[in-house]
């Protein structure tokens, strides 16, 4: 704990006890001294009993050194948890004997009686009393009227719709729309306020009617505006799918990707890269770092949160900084765009993150176009799994772009895997070959803030709308 500033100093009043809740405490700098203190006493003897005995006390100070740090237990203690049983008669009694397996047991440990134990999954992740400060009602404008509550959003993860007045389809509606909405009209026209938010409503038109299916990435890499504009632009010139093979994008509005089979082209591909040692590498070892990872997460005893890895462009020939500049100011018109490598797939080069979505005419790697184009002229049906593609698709397209990824790793850094044998090259060669689906393996989809330009998430893309 010592070792690490961030960690806190627990304490357990049940050490030997599982499920005991510790109290910490928080670490400060200090400089004080450390003392050793002898007190030495020493008694007078004297002839006369009648007289009281005065004894001769010393004391010897020694400074051992200088004390920088302490650790002070301010919070309070959460409820303590006793594994017990309730009698009929209100008696407590222990279950540690019965539920507690401090050797190894027989089967008839294992299948006693006992009376049902389920201690709380997690304490509370404050241990100081904070002061809650009630908002005042909020002064709406004139007109305003509170949005409908539905029985969905009352308790649970979804909420109330904001706002943005999108439009949302799912692969099994009959009918798609053909203009936006009234109030997403309104809503562009009131921002739609310069000659440059006029400007950049022409350029997405125009991006449209060259390309009818579009996601958010892709558009923010071609048109240079401010991500709240954009999310007012978007419904007035587009509709949102939510499921199907073109979920996760923008649609012109009118155009209808499930009875045209050249639109296979617009299907978006969901690519993680796979790490693991049954690749060579582990997560550790890979170029691209994660933005949060689960084994950092370790509140309530840290005193903050590990700071976000993002990759540097150092660590990626094509990918982001942290703040998507190299330091200088970028002028106006490339202020809010992002690279190209966040919609982009080229060989040679990795993804900026772990977890991308790409759309298939973005795969810009022969190989990986004649496996789109295998069924060209002869589609005839299109599914909500695979679209115009033929089946298993998307499946050998991860397998390519994983075999890629790797050979770049591989060149960057050849130490990881010097002791990778040709069987092991022949078996990877050979799952690659039959298709394997193996998304359980791959790694959890991070979660990315809306807010600094890199939302590349599905969930987070429809959490801006929904």
């Amino acid at each position: 704990v010592y070792a690490d500033p961030a960690k806190r100093l627990e304490l357990y009043f049940r050490p030997k006890d599982p499920y005991c809740h510790p109290v910490c405490a928080n670490r400060f700098p200090t400089s004080t001294m450390l003392l050793r203190v002898c007190r030495r006493t020493r008694r007078r003897q004297h002839m006369d009993t009648e007289e009281q005995i005065q004894p001769e006390v010393q004391f010897e100070m020694e400074i051992l050194g200088i004390v920088t740090t302490v650790y002070k237990f301010q919070g309070m203690s959460d409820f303590q948890y006793l594994a017990m049983h309730s009698g009929p008669d209100g008696k407590q009694t222990s279950m540690y004997d019965k539920v507690l397996m401090l050797k190894p047991e027989k089967e008839e440990f294992f299948n006693r009686d006992l009376p049902l134990y389920i201690p709380p999954p997690i304490f509370s992740r404050l241990d100081t009393p904070v002061d809650y400060f009630y908002r005042p009602d909020i002064q709406h404008r004139s007109g305003y009227n509170n949005p409908q509550v539905s029985g969905e959003n009352l308790i649970g993860l979804s909420r109330a719709r904001r706002p943005h007045n999108a439009i949302f389809v799912n692969f099994d509606d009959e009918e798609i729309p053909t203009k936006p909405l009234d109030a997403a009209v309104q809503n562009w026209k009131k921002v739609c306020t310069n000659p440059v938010d006029k400007k950049v409503e022409e350029e997405l038109r125009k991006l449209f009617e060259v390309r009818p299916v579009w996601s958010r990435n892709a558009v923010k890499a071609n048109i240079s505006v401010h991500p709240d504009k954009l999310k007012v632009l978007l419904p007035y010139l587009a509709y949102y799918m939510l499921t199907g093979p073109w979920r996760s994008l923008w649609v012109r509005f009118g155009y209808d990707p499930r009875k045209h089979p050249e639109a296979k082209i617009y299907q978006v591909l969901d690519f993680r890269i796979r790490c693991g040692m049954k690749y060579g590498y582990a997560a550790t070892d890979m170029p691209v770092k994660a933005k949060r990872s689960t084994y950092n997460y370790s509140l309530p005893i840290t005193v903050k949160k590990q700071g976000s890895h993002t990759v540097s462009v150092h660590d990626l020939k094509q990918g982001l900084g942290s703040a998507g500049t190299s330091g200088a100011k970028k002028p106006p018109s490339s202020r809010y765009k992002l690279k190209e490598s966040v919609y982009i797939f080229r060989e040679g080069a990795l993804p900026p993150y772990r977890q991308m979505f790409y759309q298939l005419c973005d795969l810009n790697v022969e190989s990986l176009q004649k496996i789109i184009h295998r069924n060209d002229g002869t589609e005839s049906e299109c599914t909500e799994r695979d679209g115009w593609c033929l089946a298993k698709t998307s499946d050998d397209l991860r397998d390519s772009m994983s075999l890629m990824i790797k050979q770049i790793i591989r060149s960057t850094r050849p130490a990881l895997f010097s002791t990778t044998t040709s069987s092991e090259d022949g078996k990877e060669q050979l799952a690659y070959e039959s298709g394997e689906d193996e998304d359980d393996e791959e790694e959890e989809e991070e979660d990315f803030k809306p807010s600094d330009g890199s939302e590349n998430e599905m969930e987070t893309e429809i959490l801006d709308y929904v």
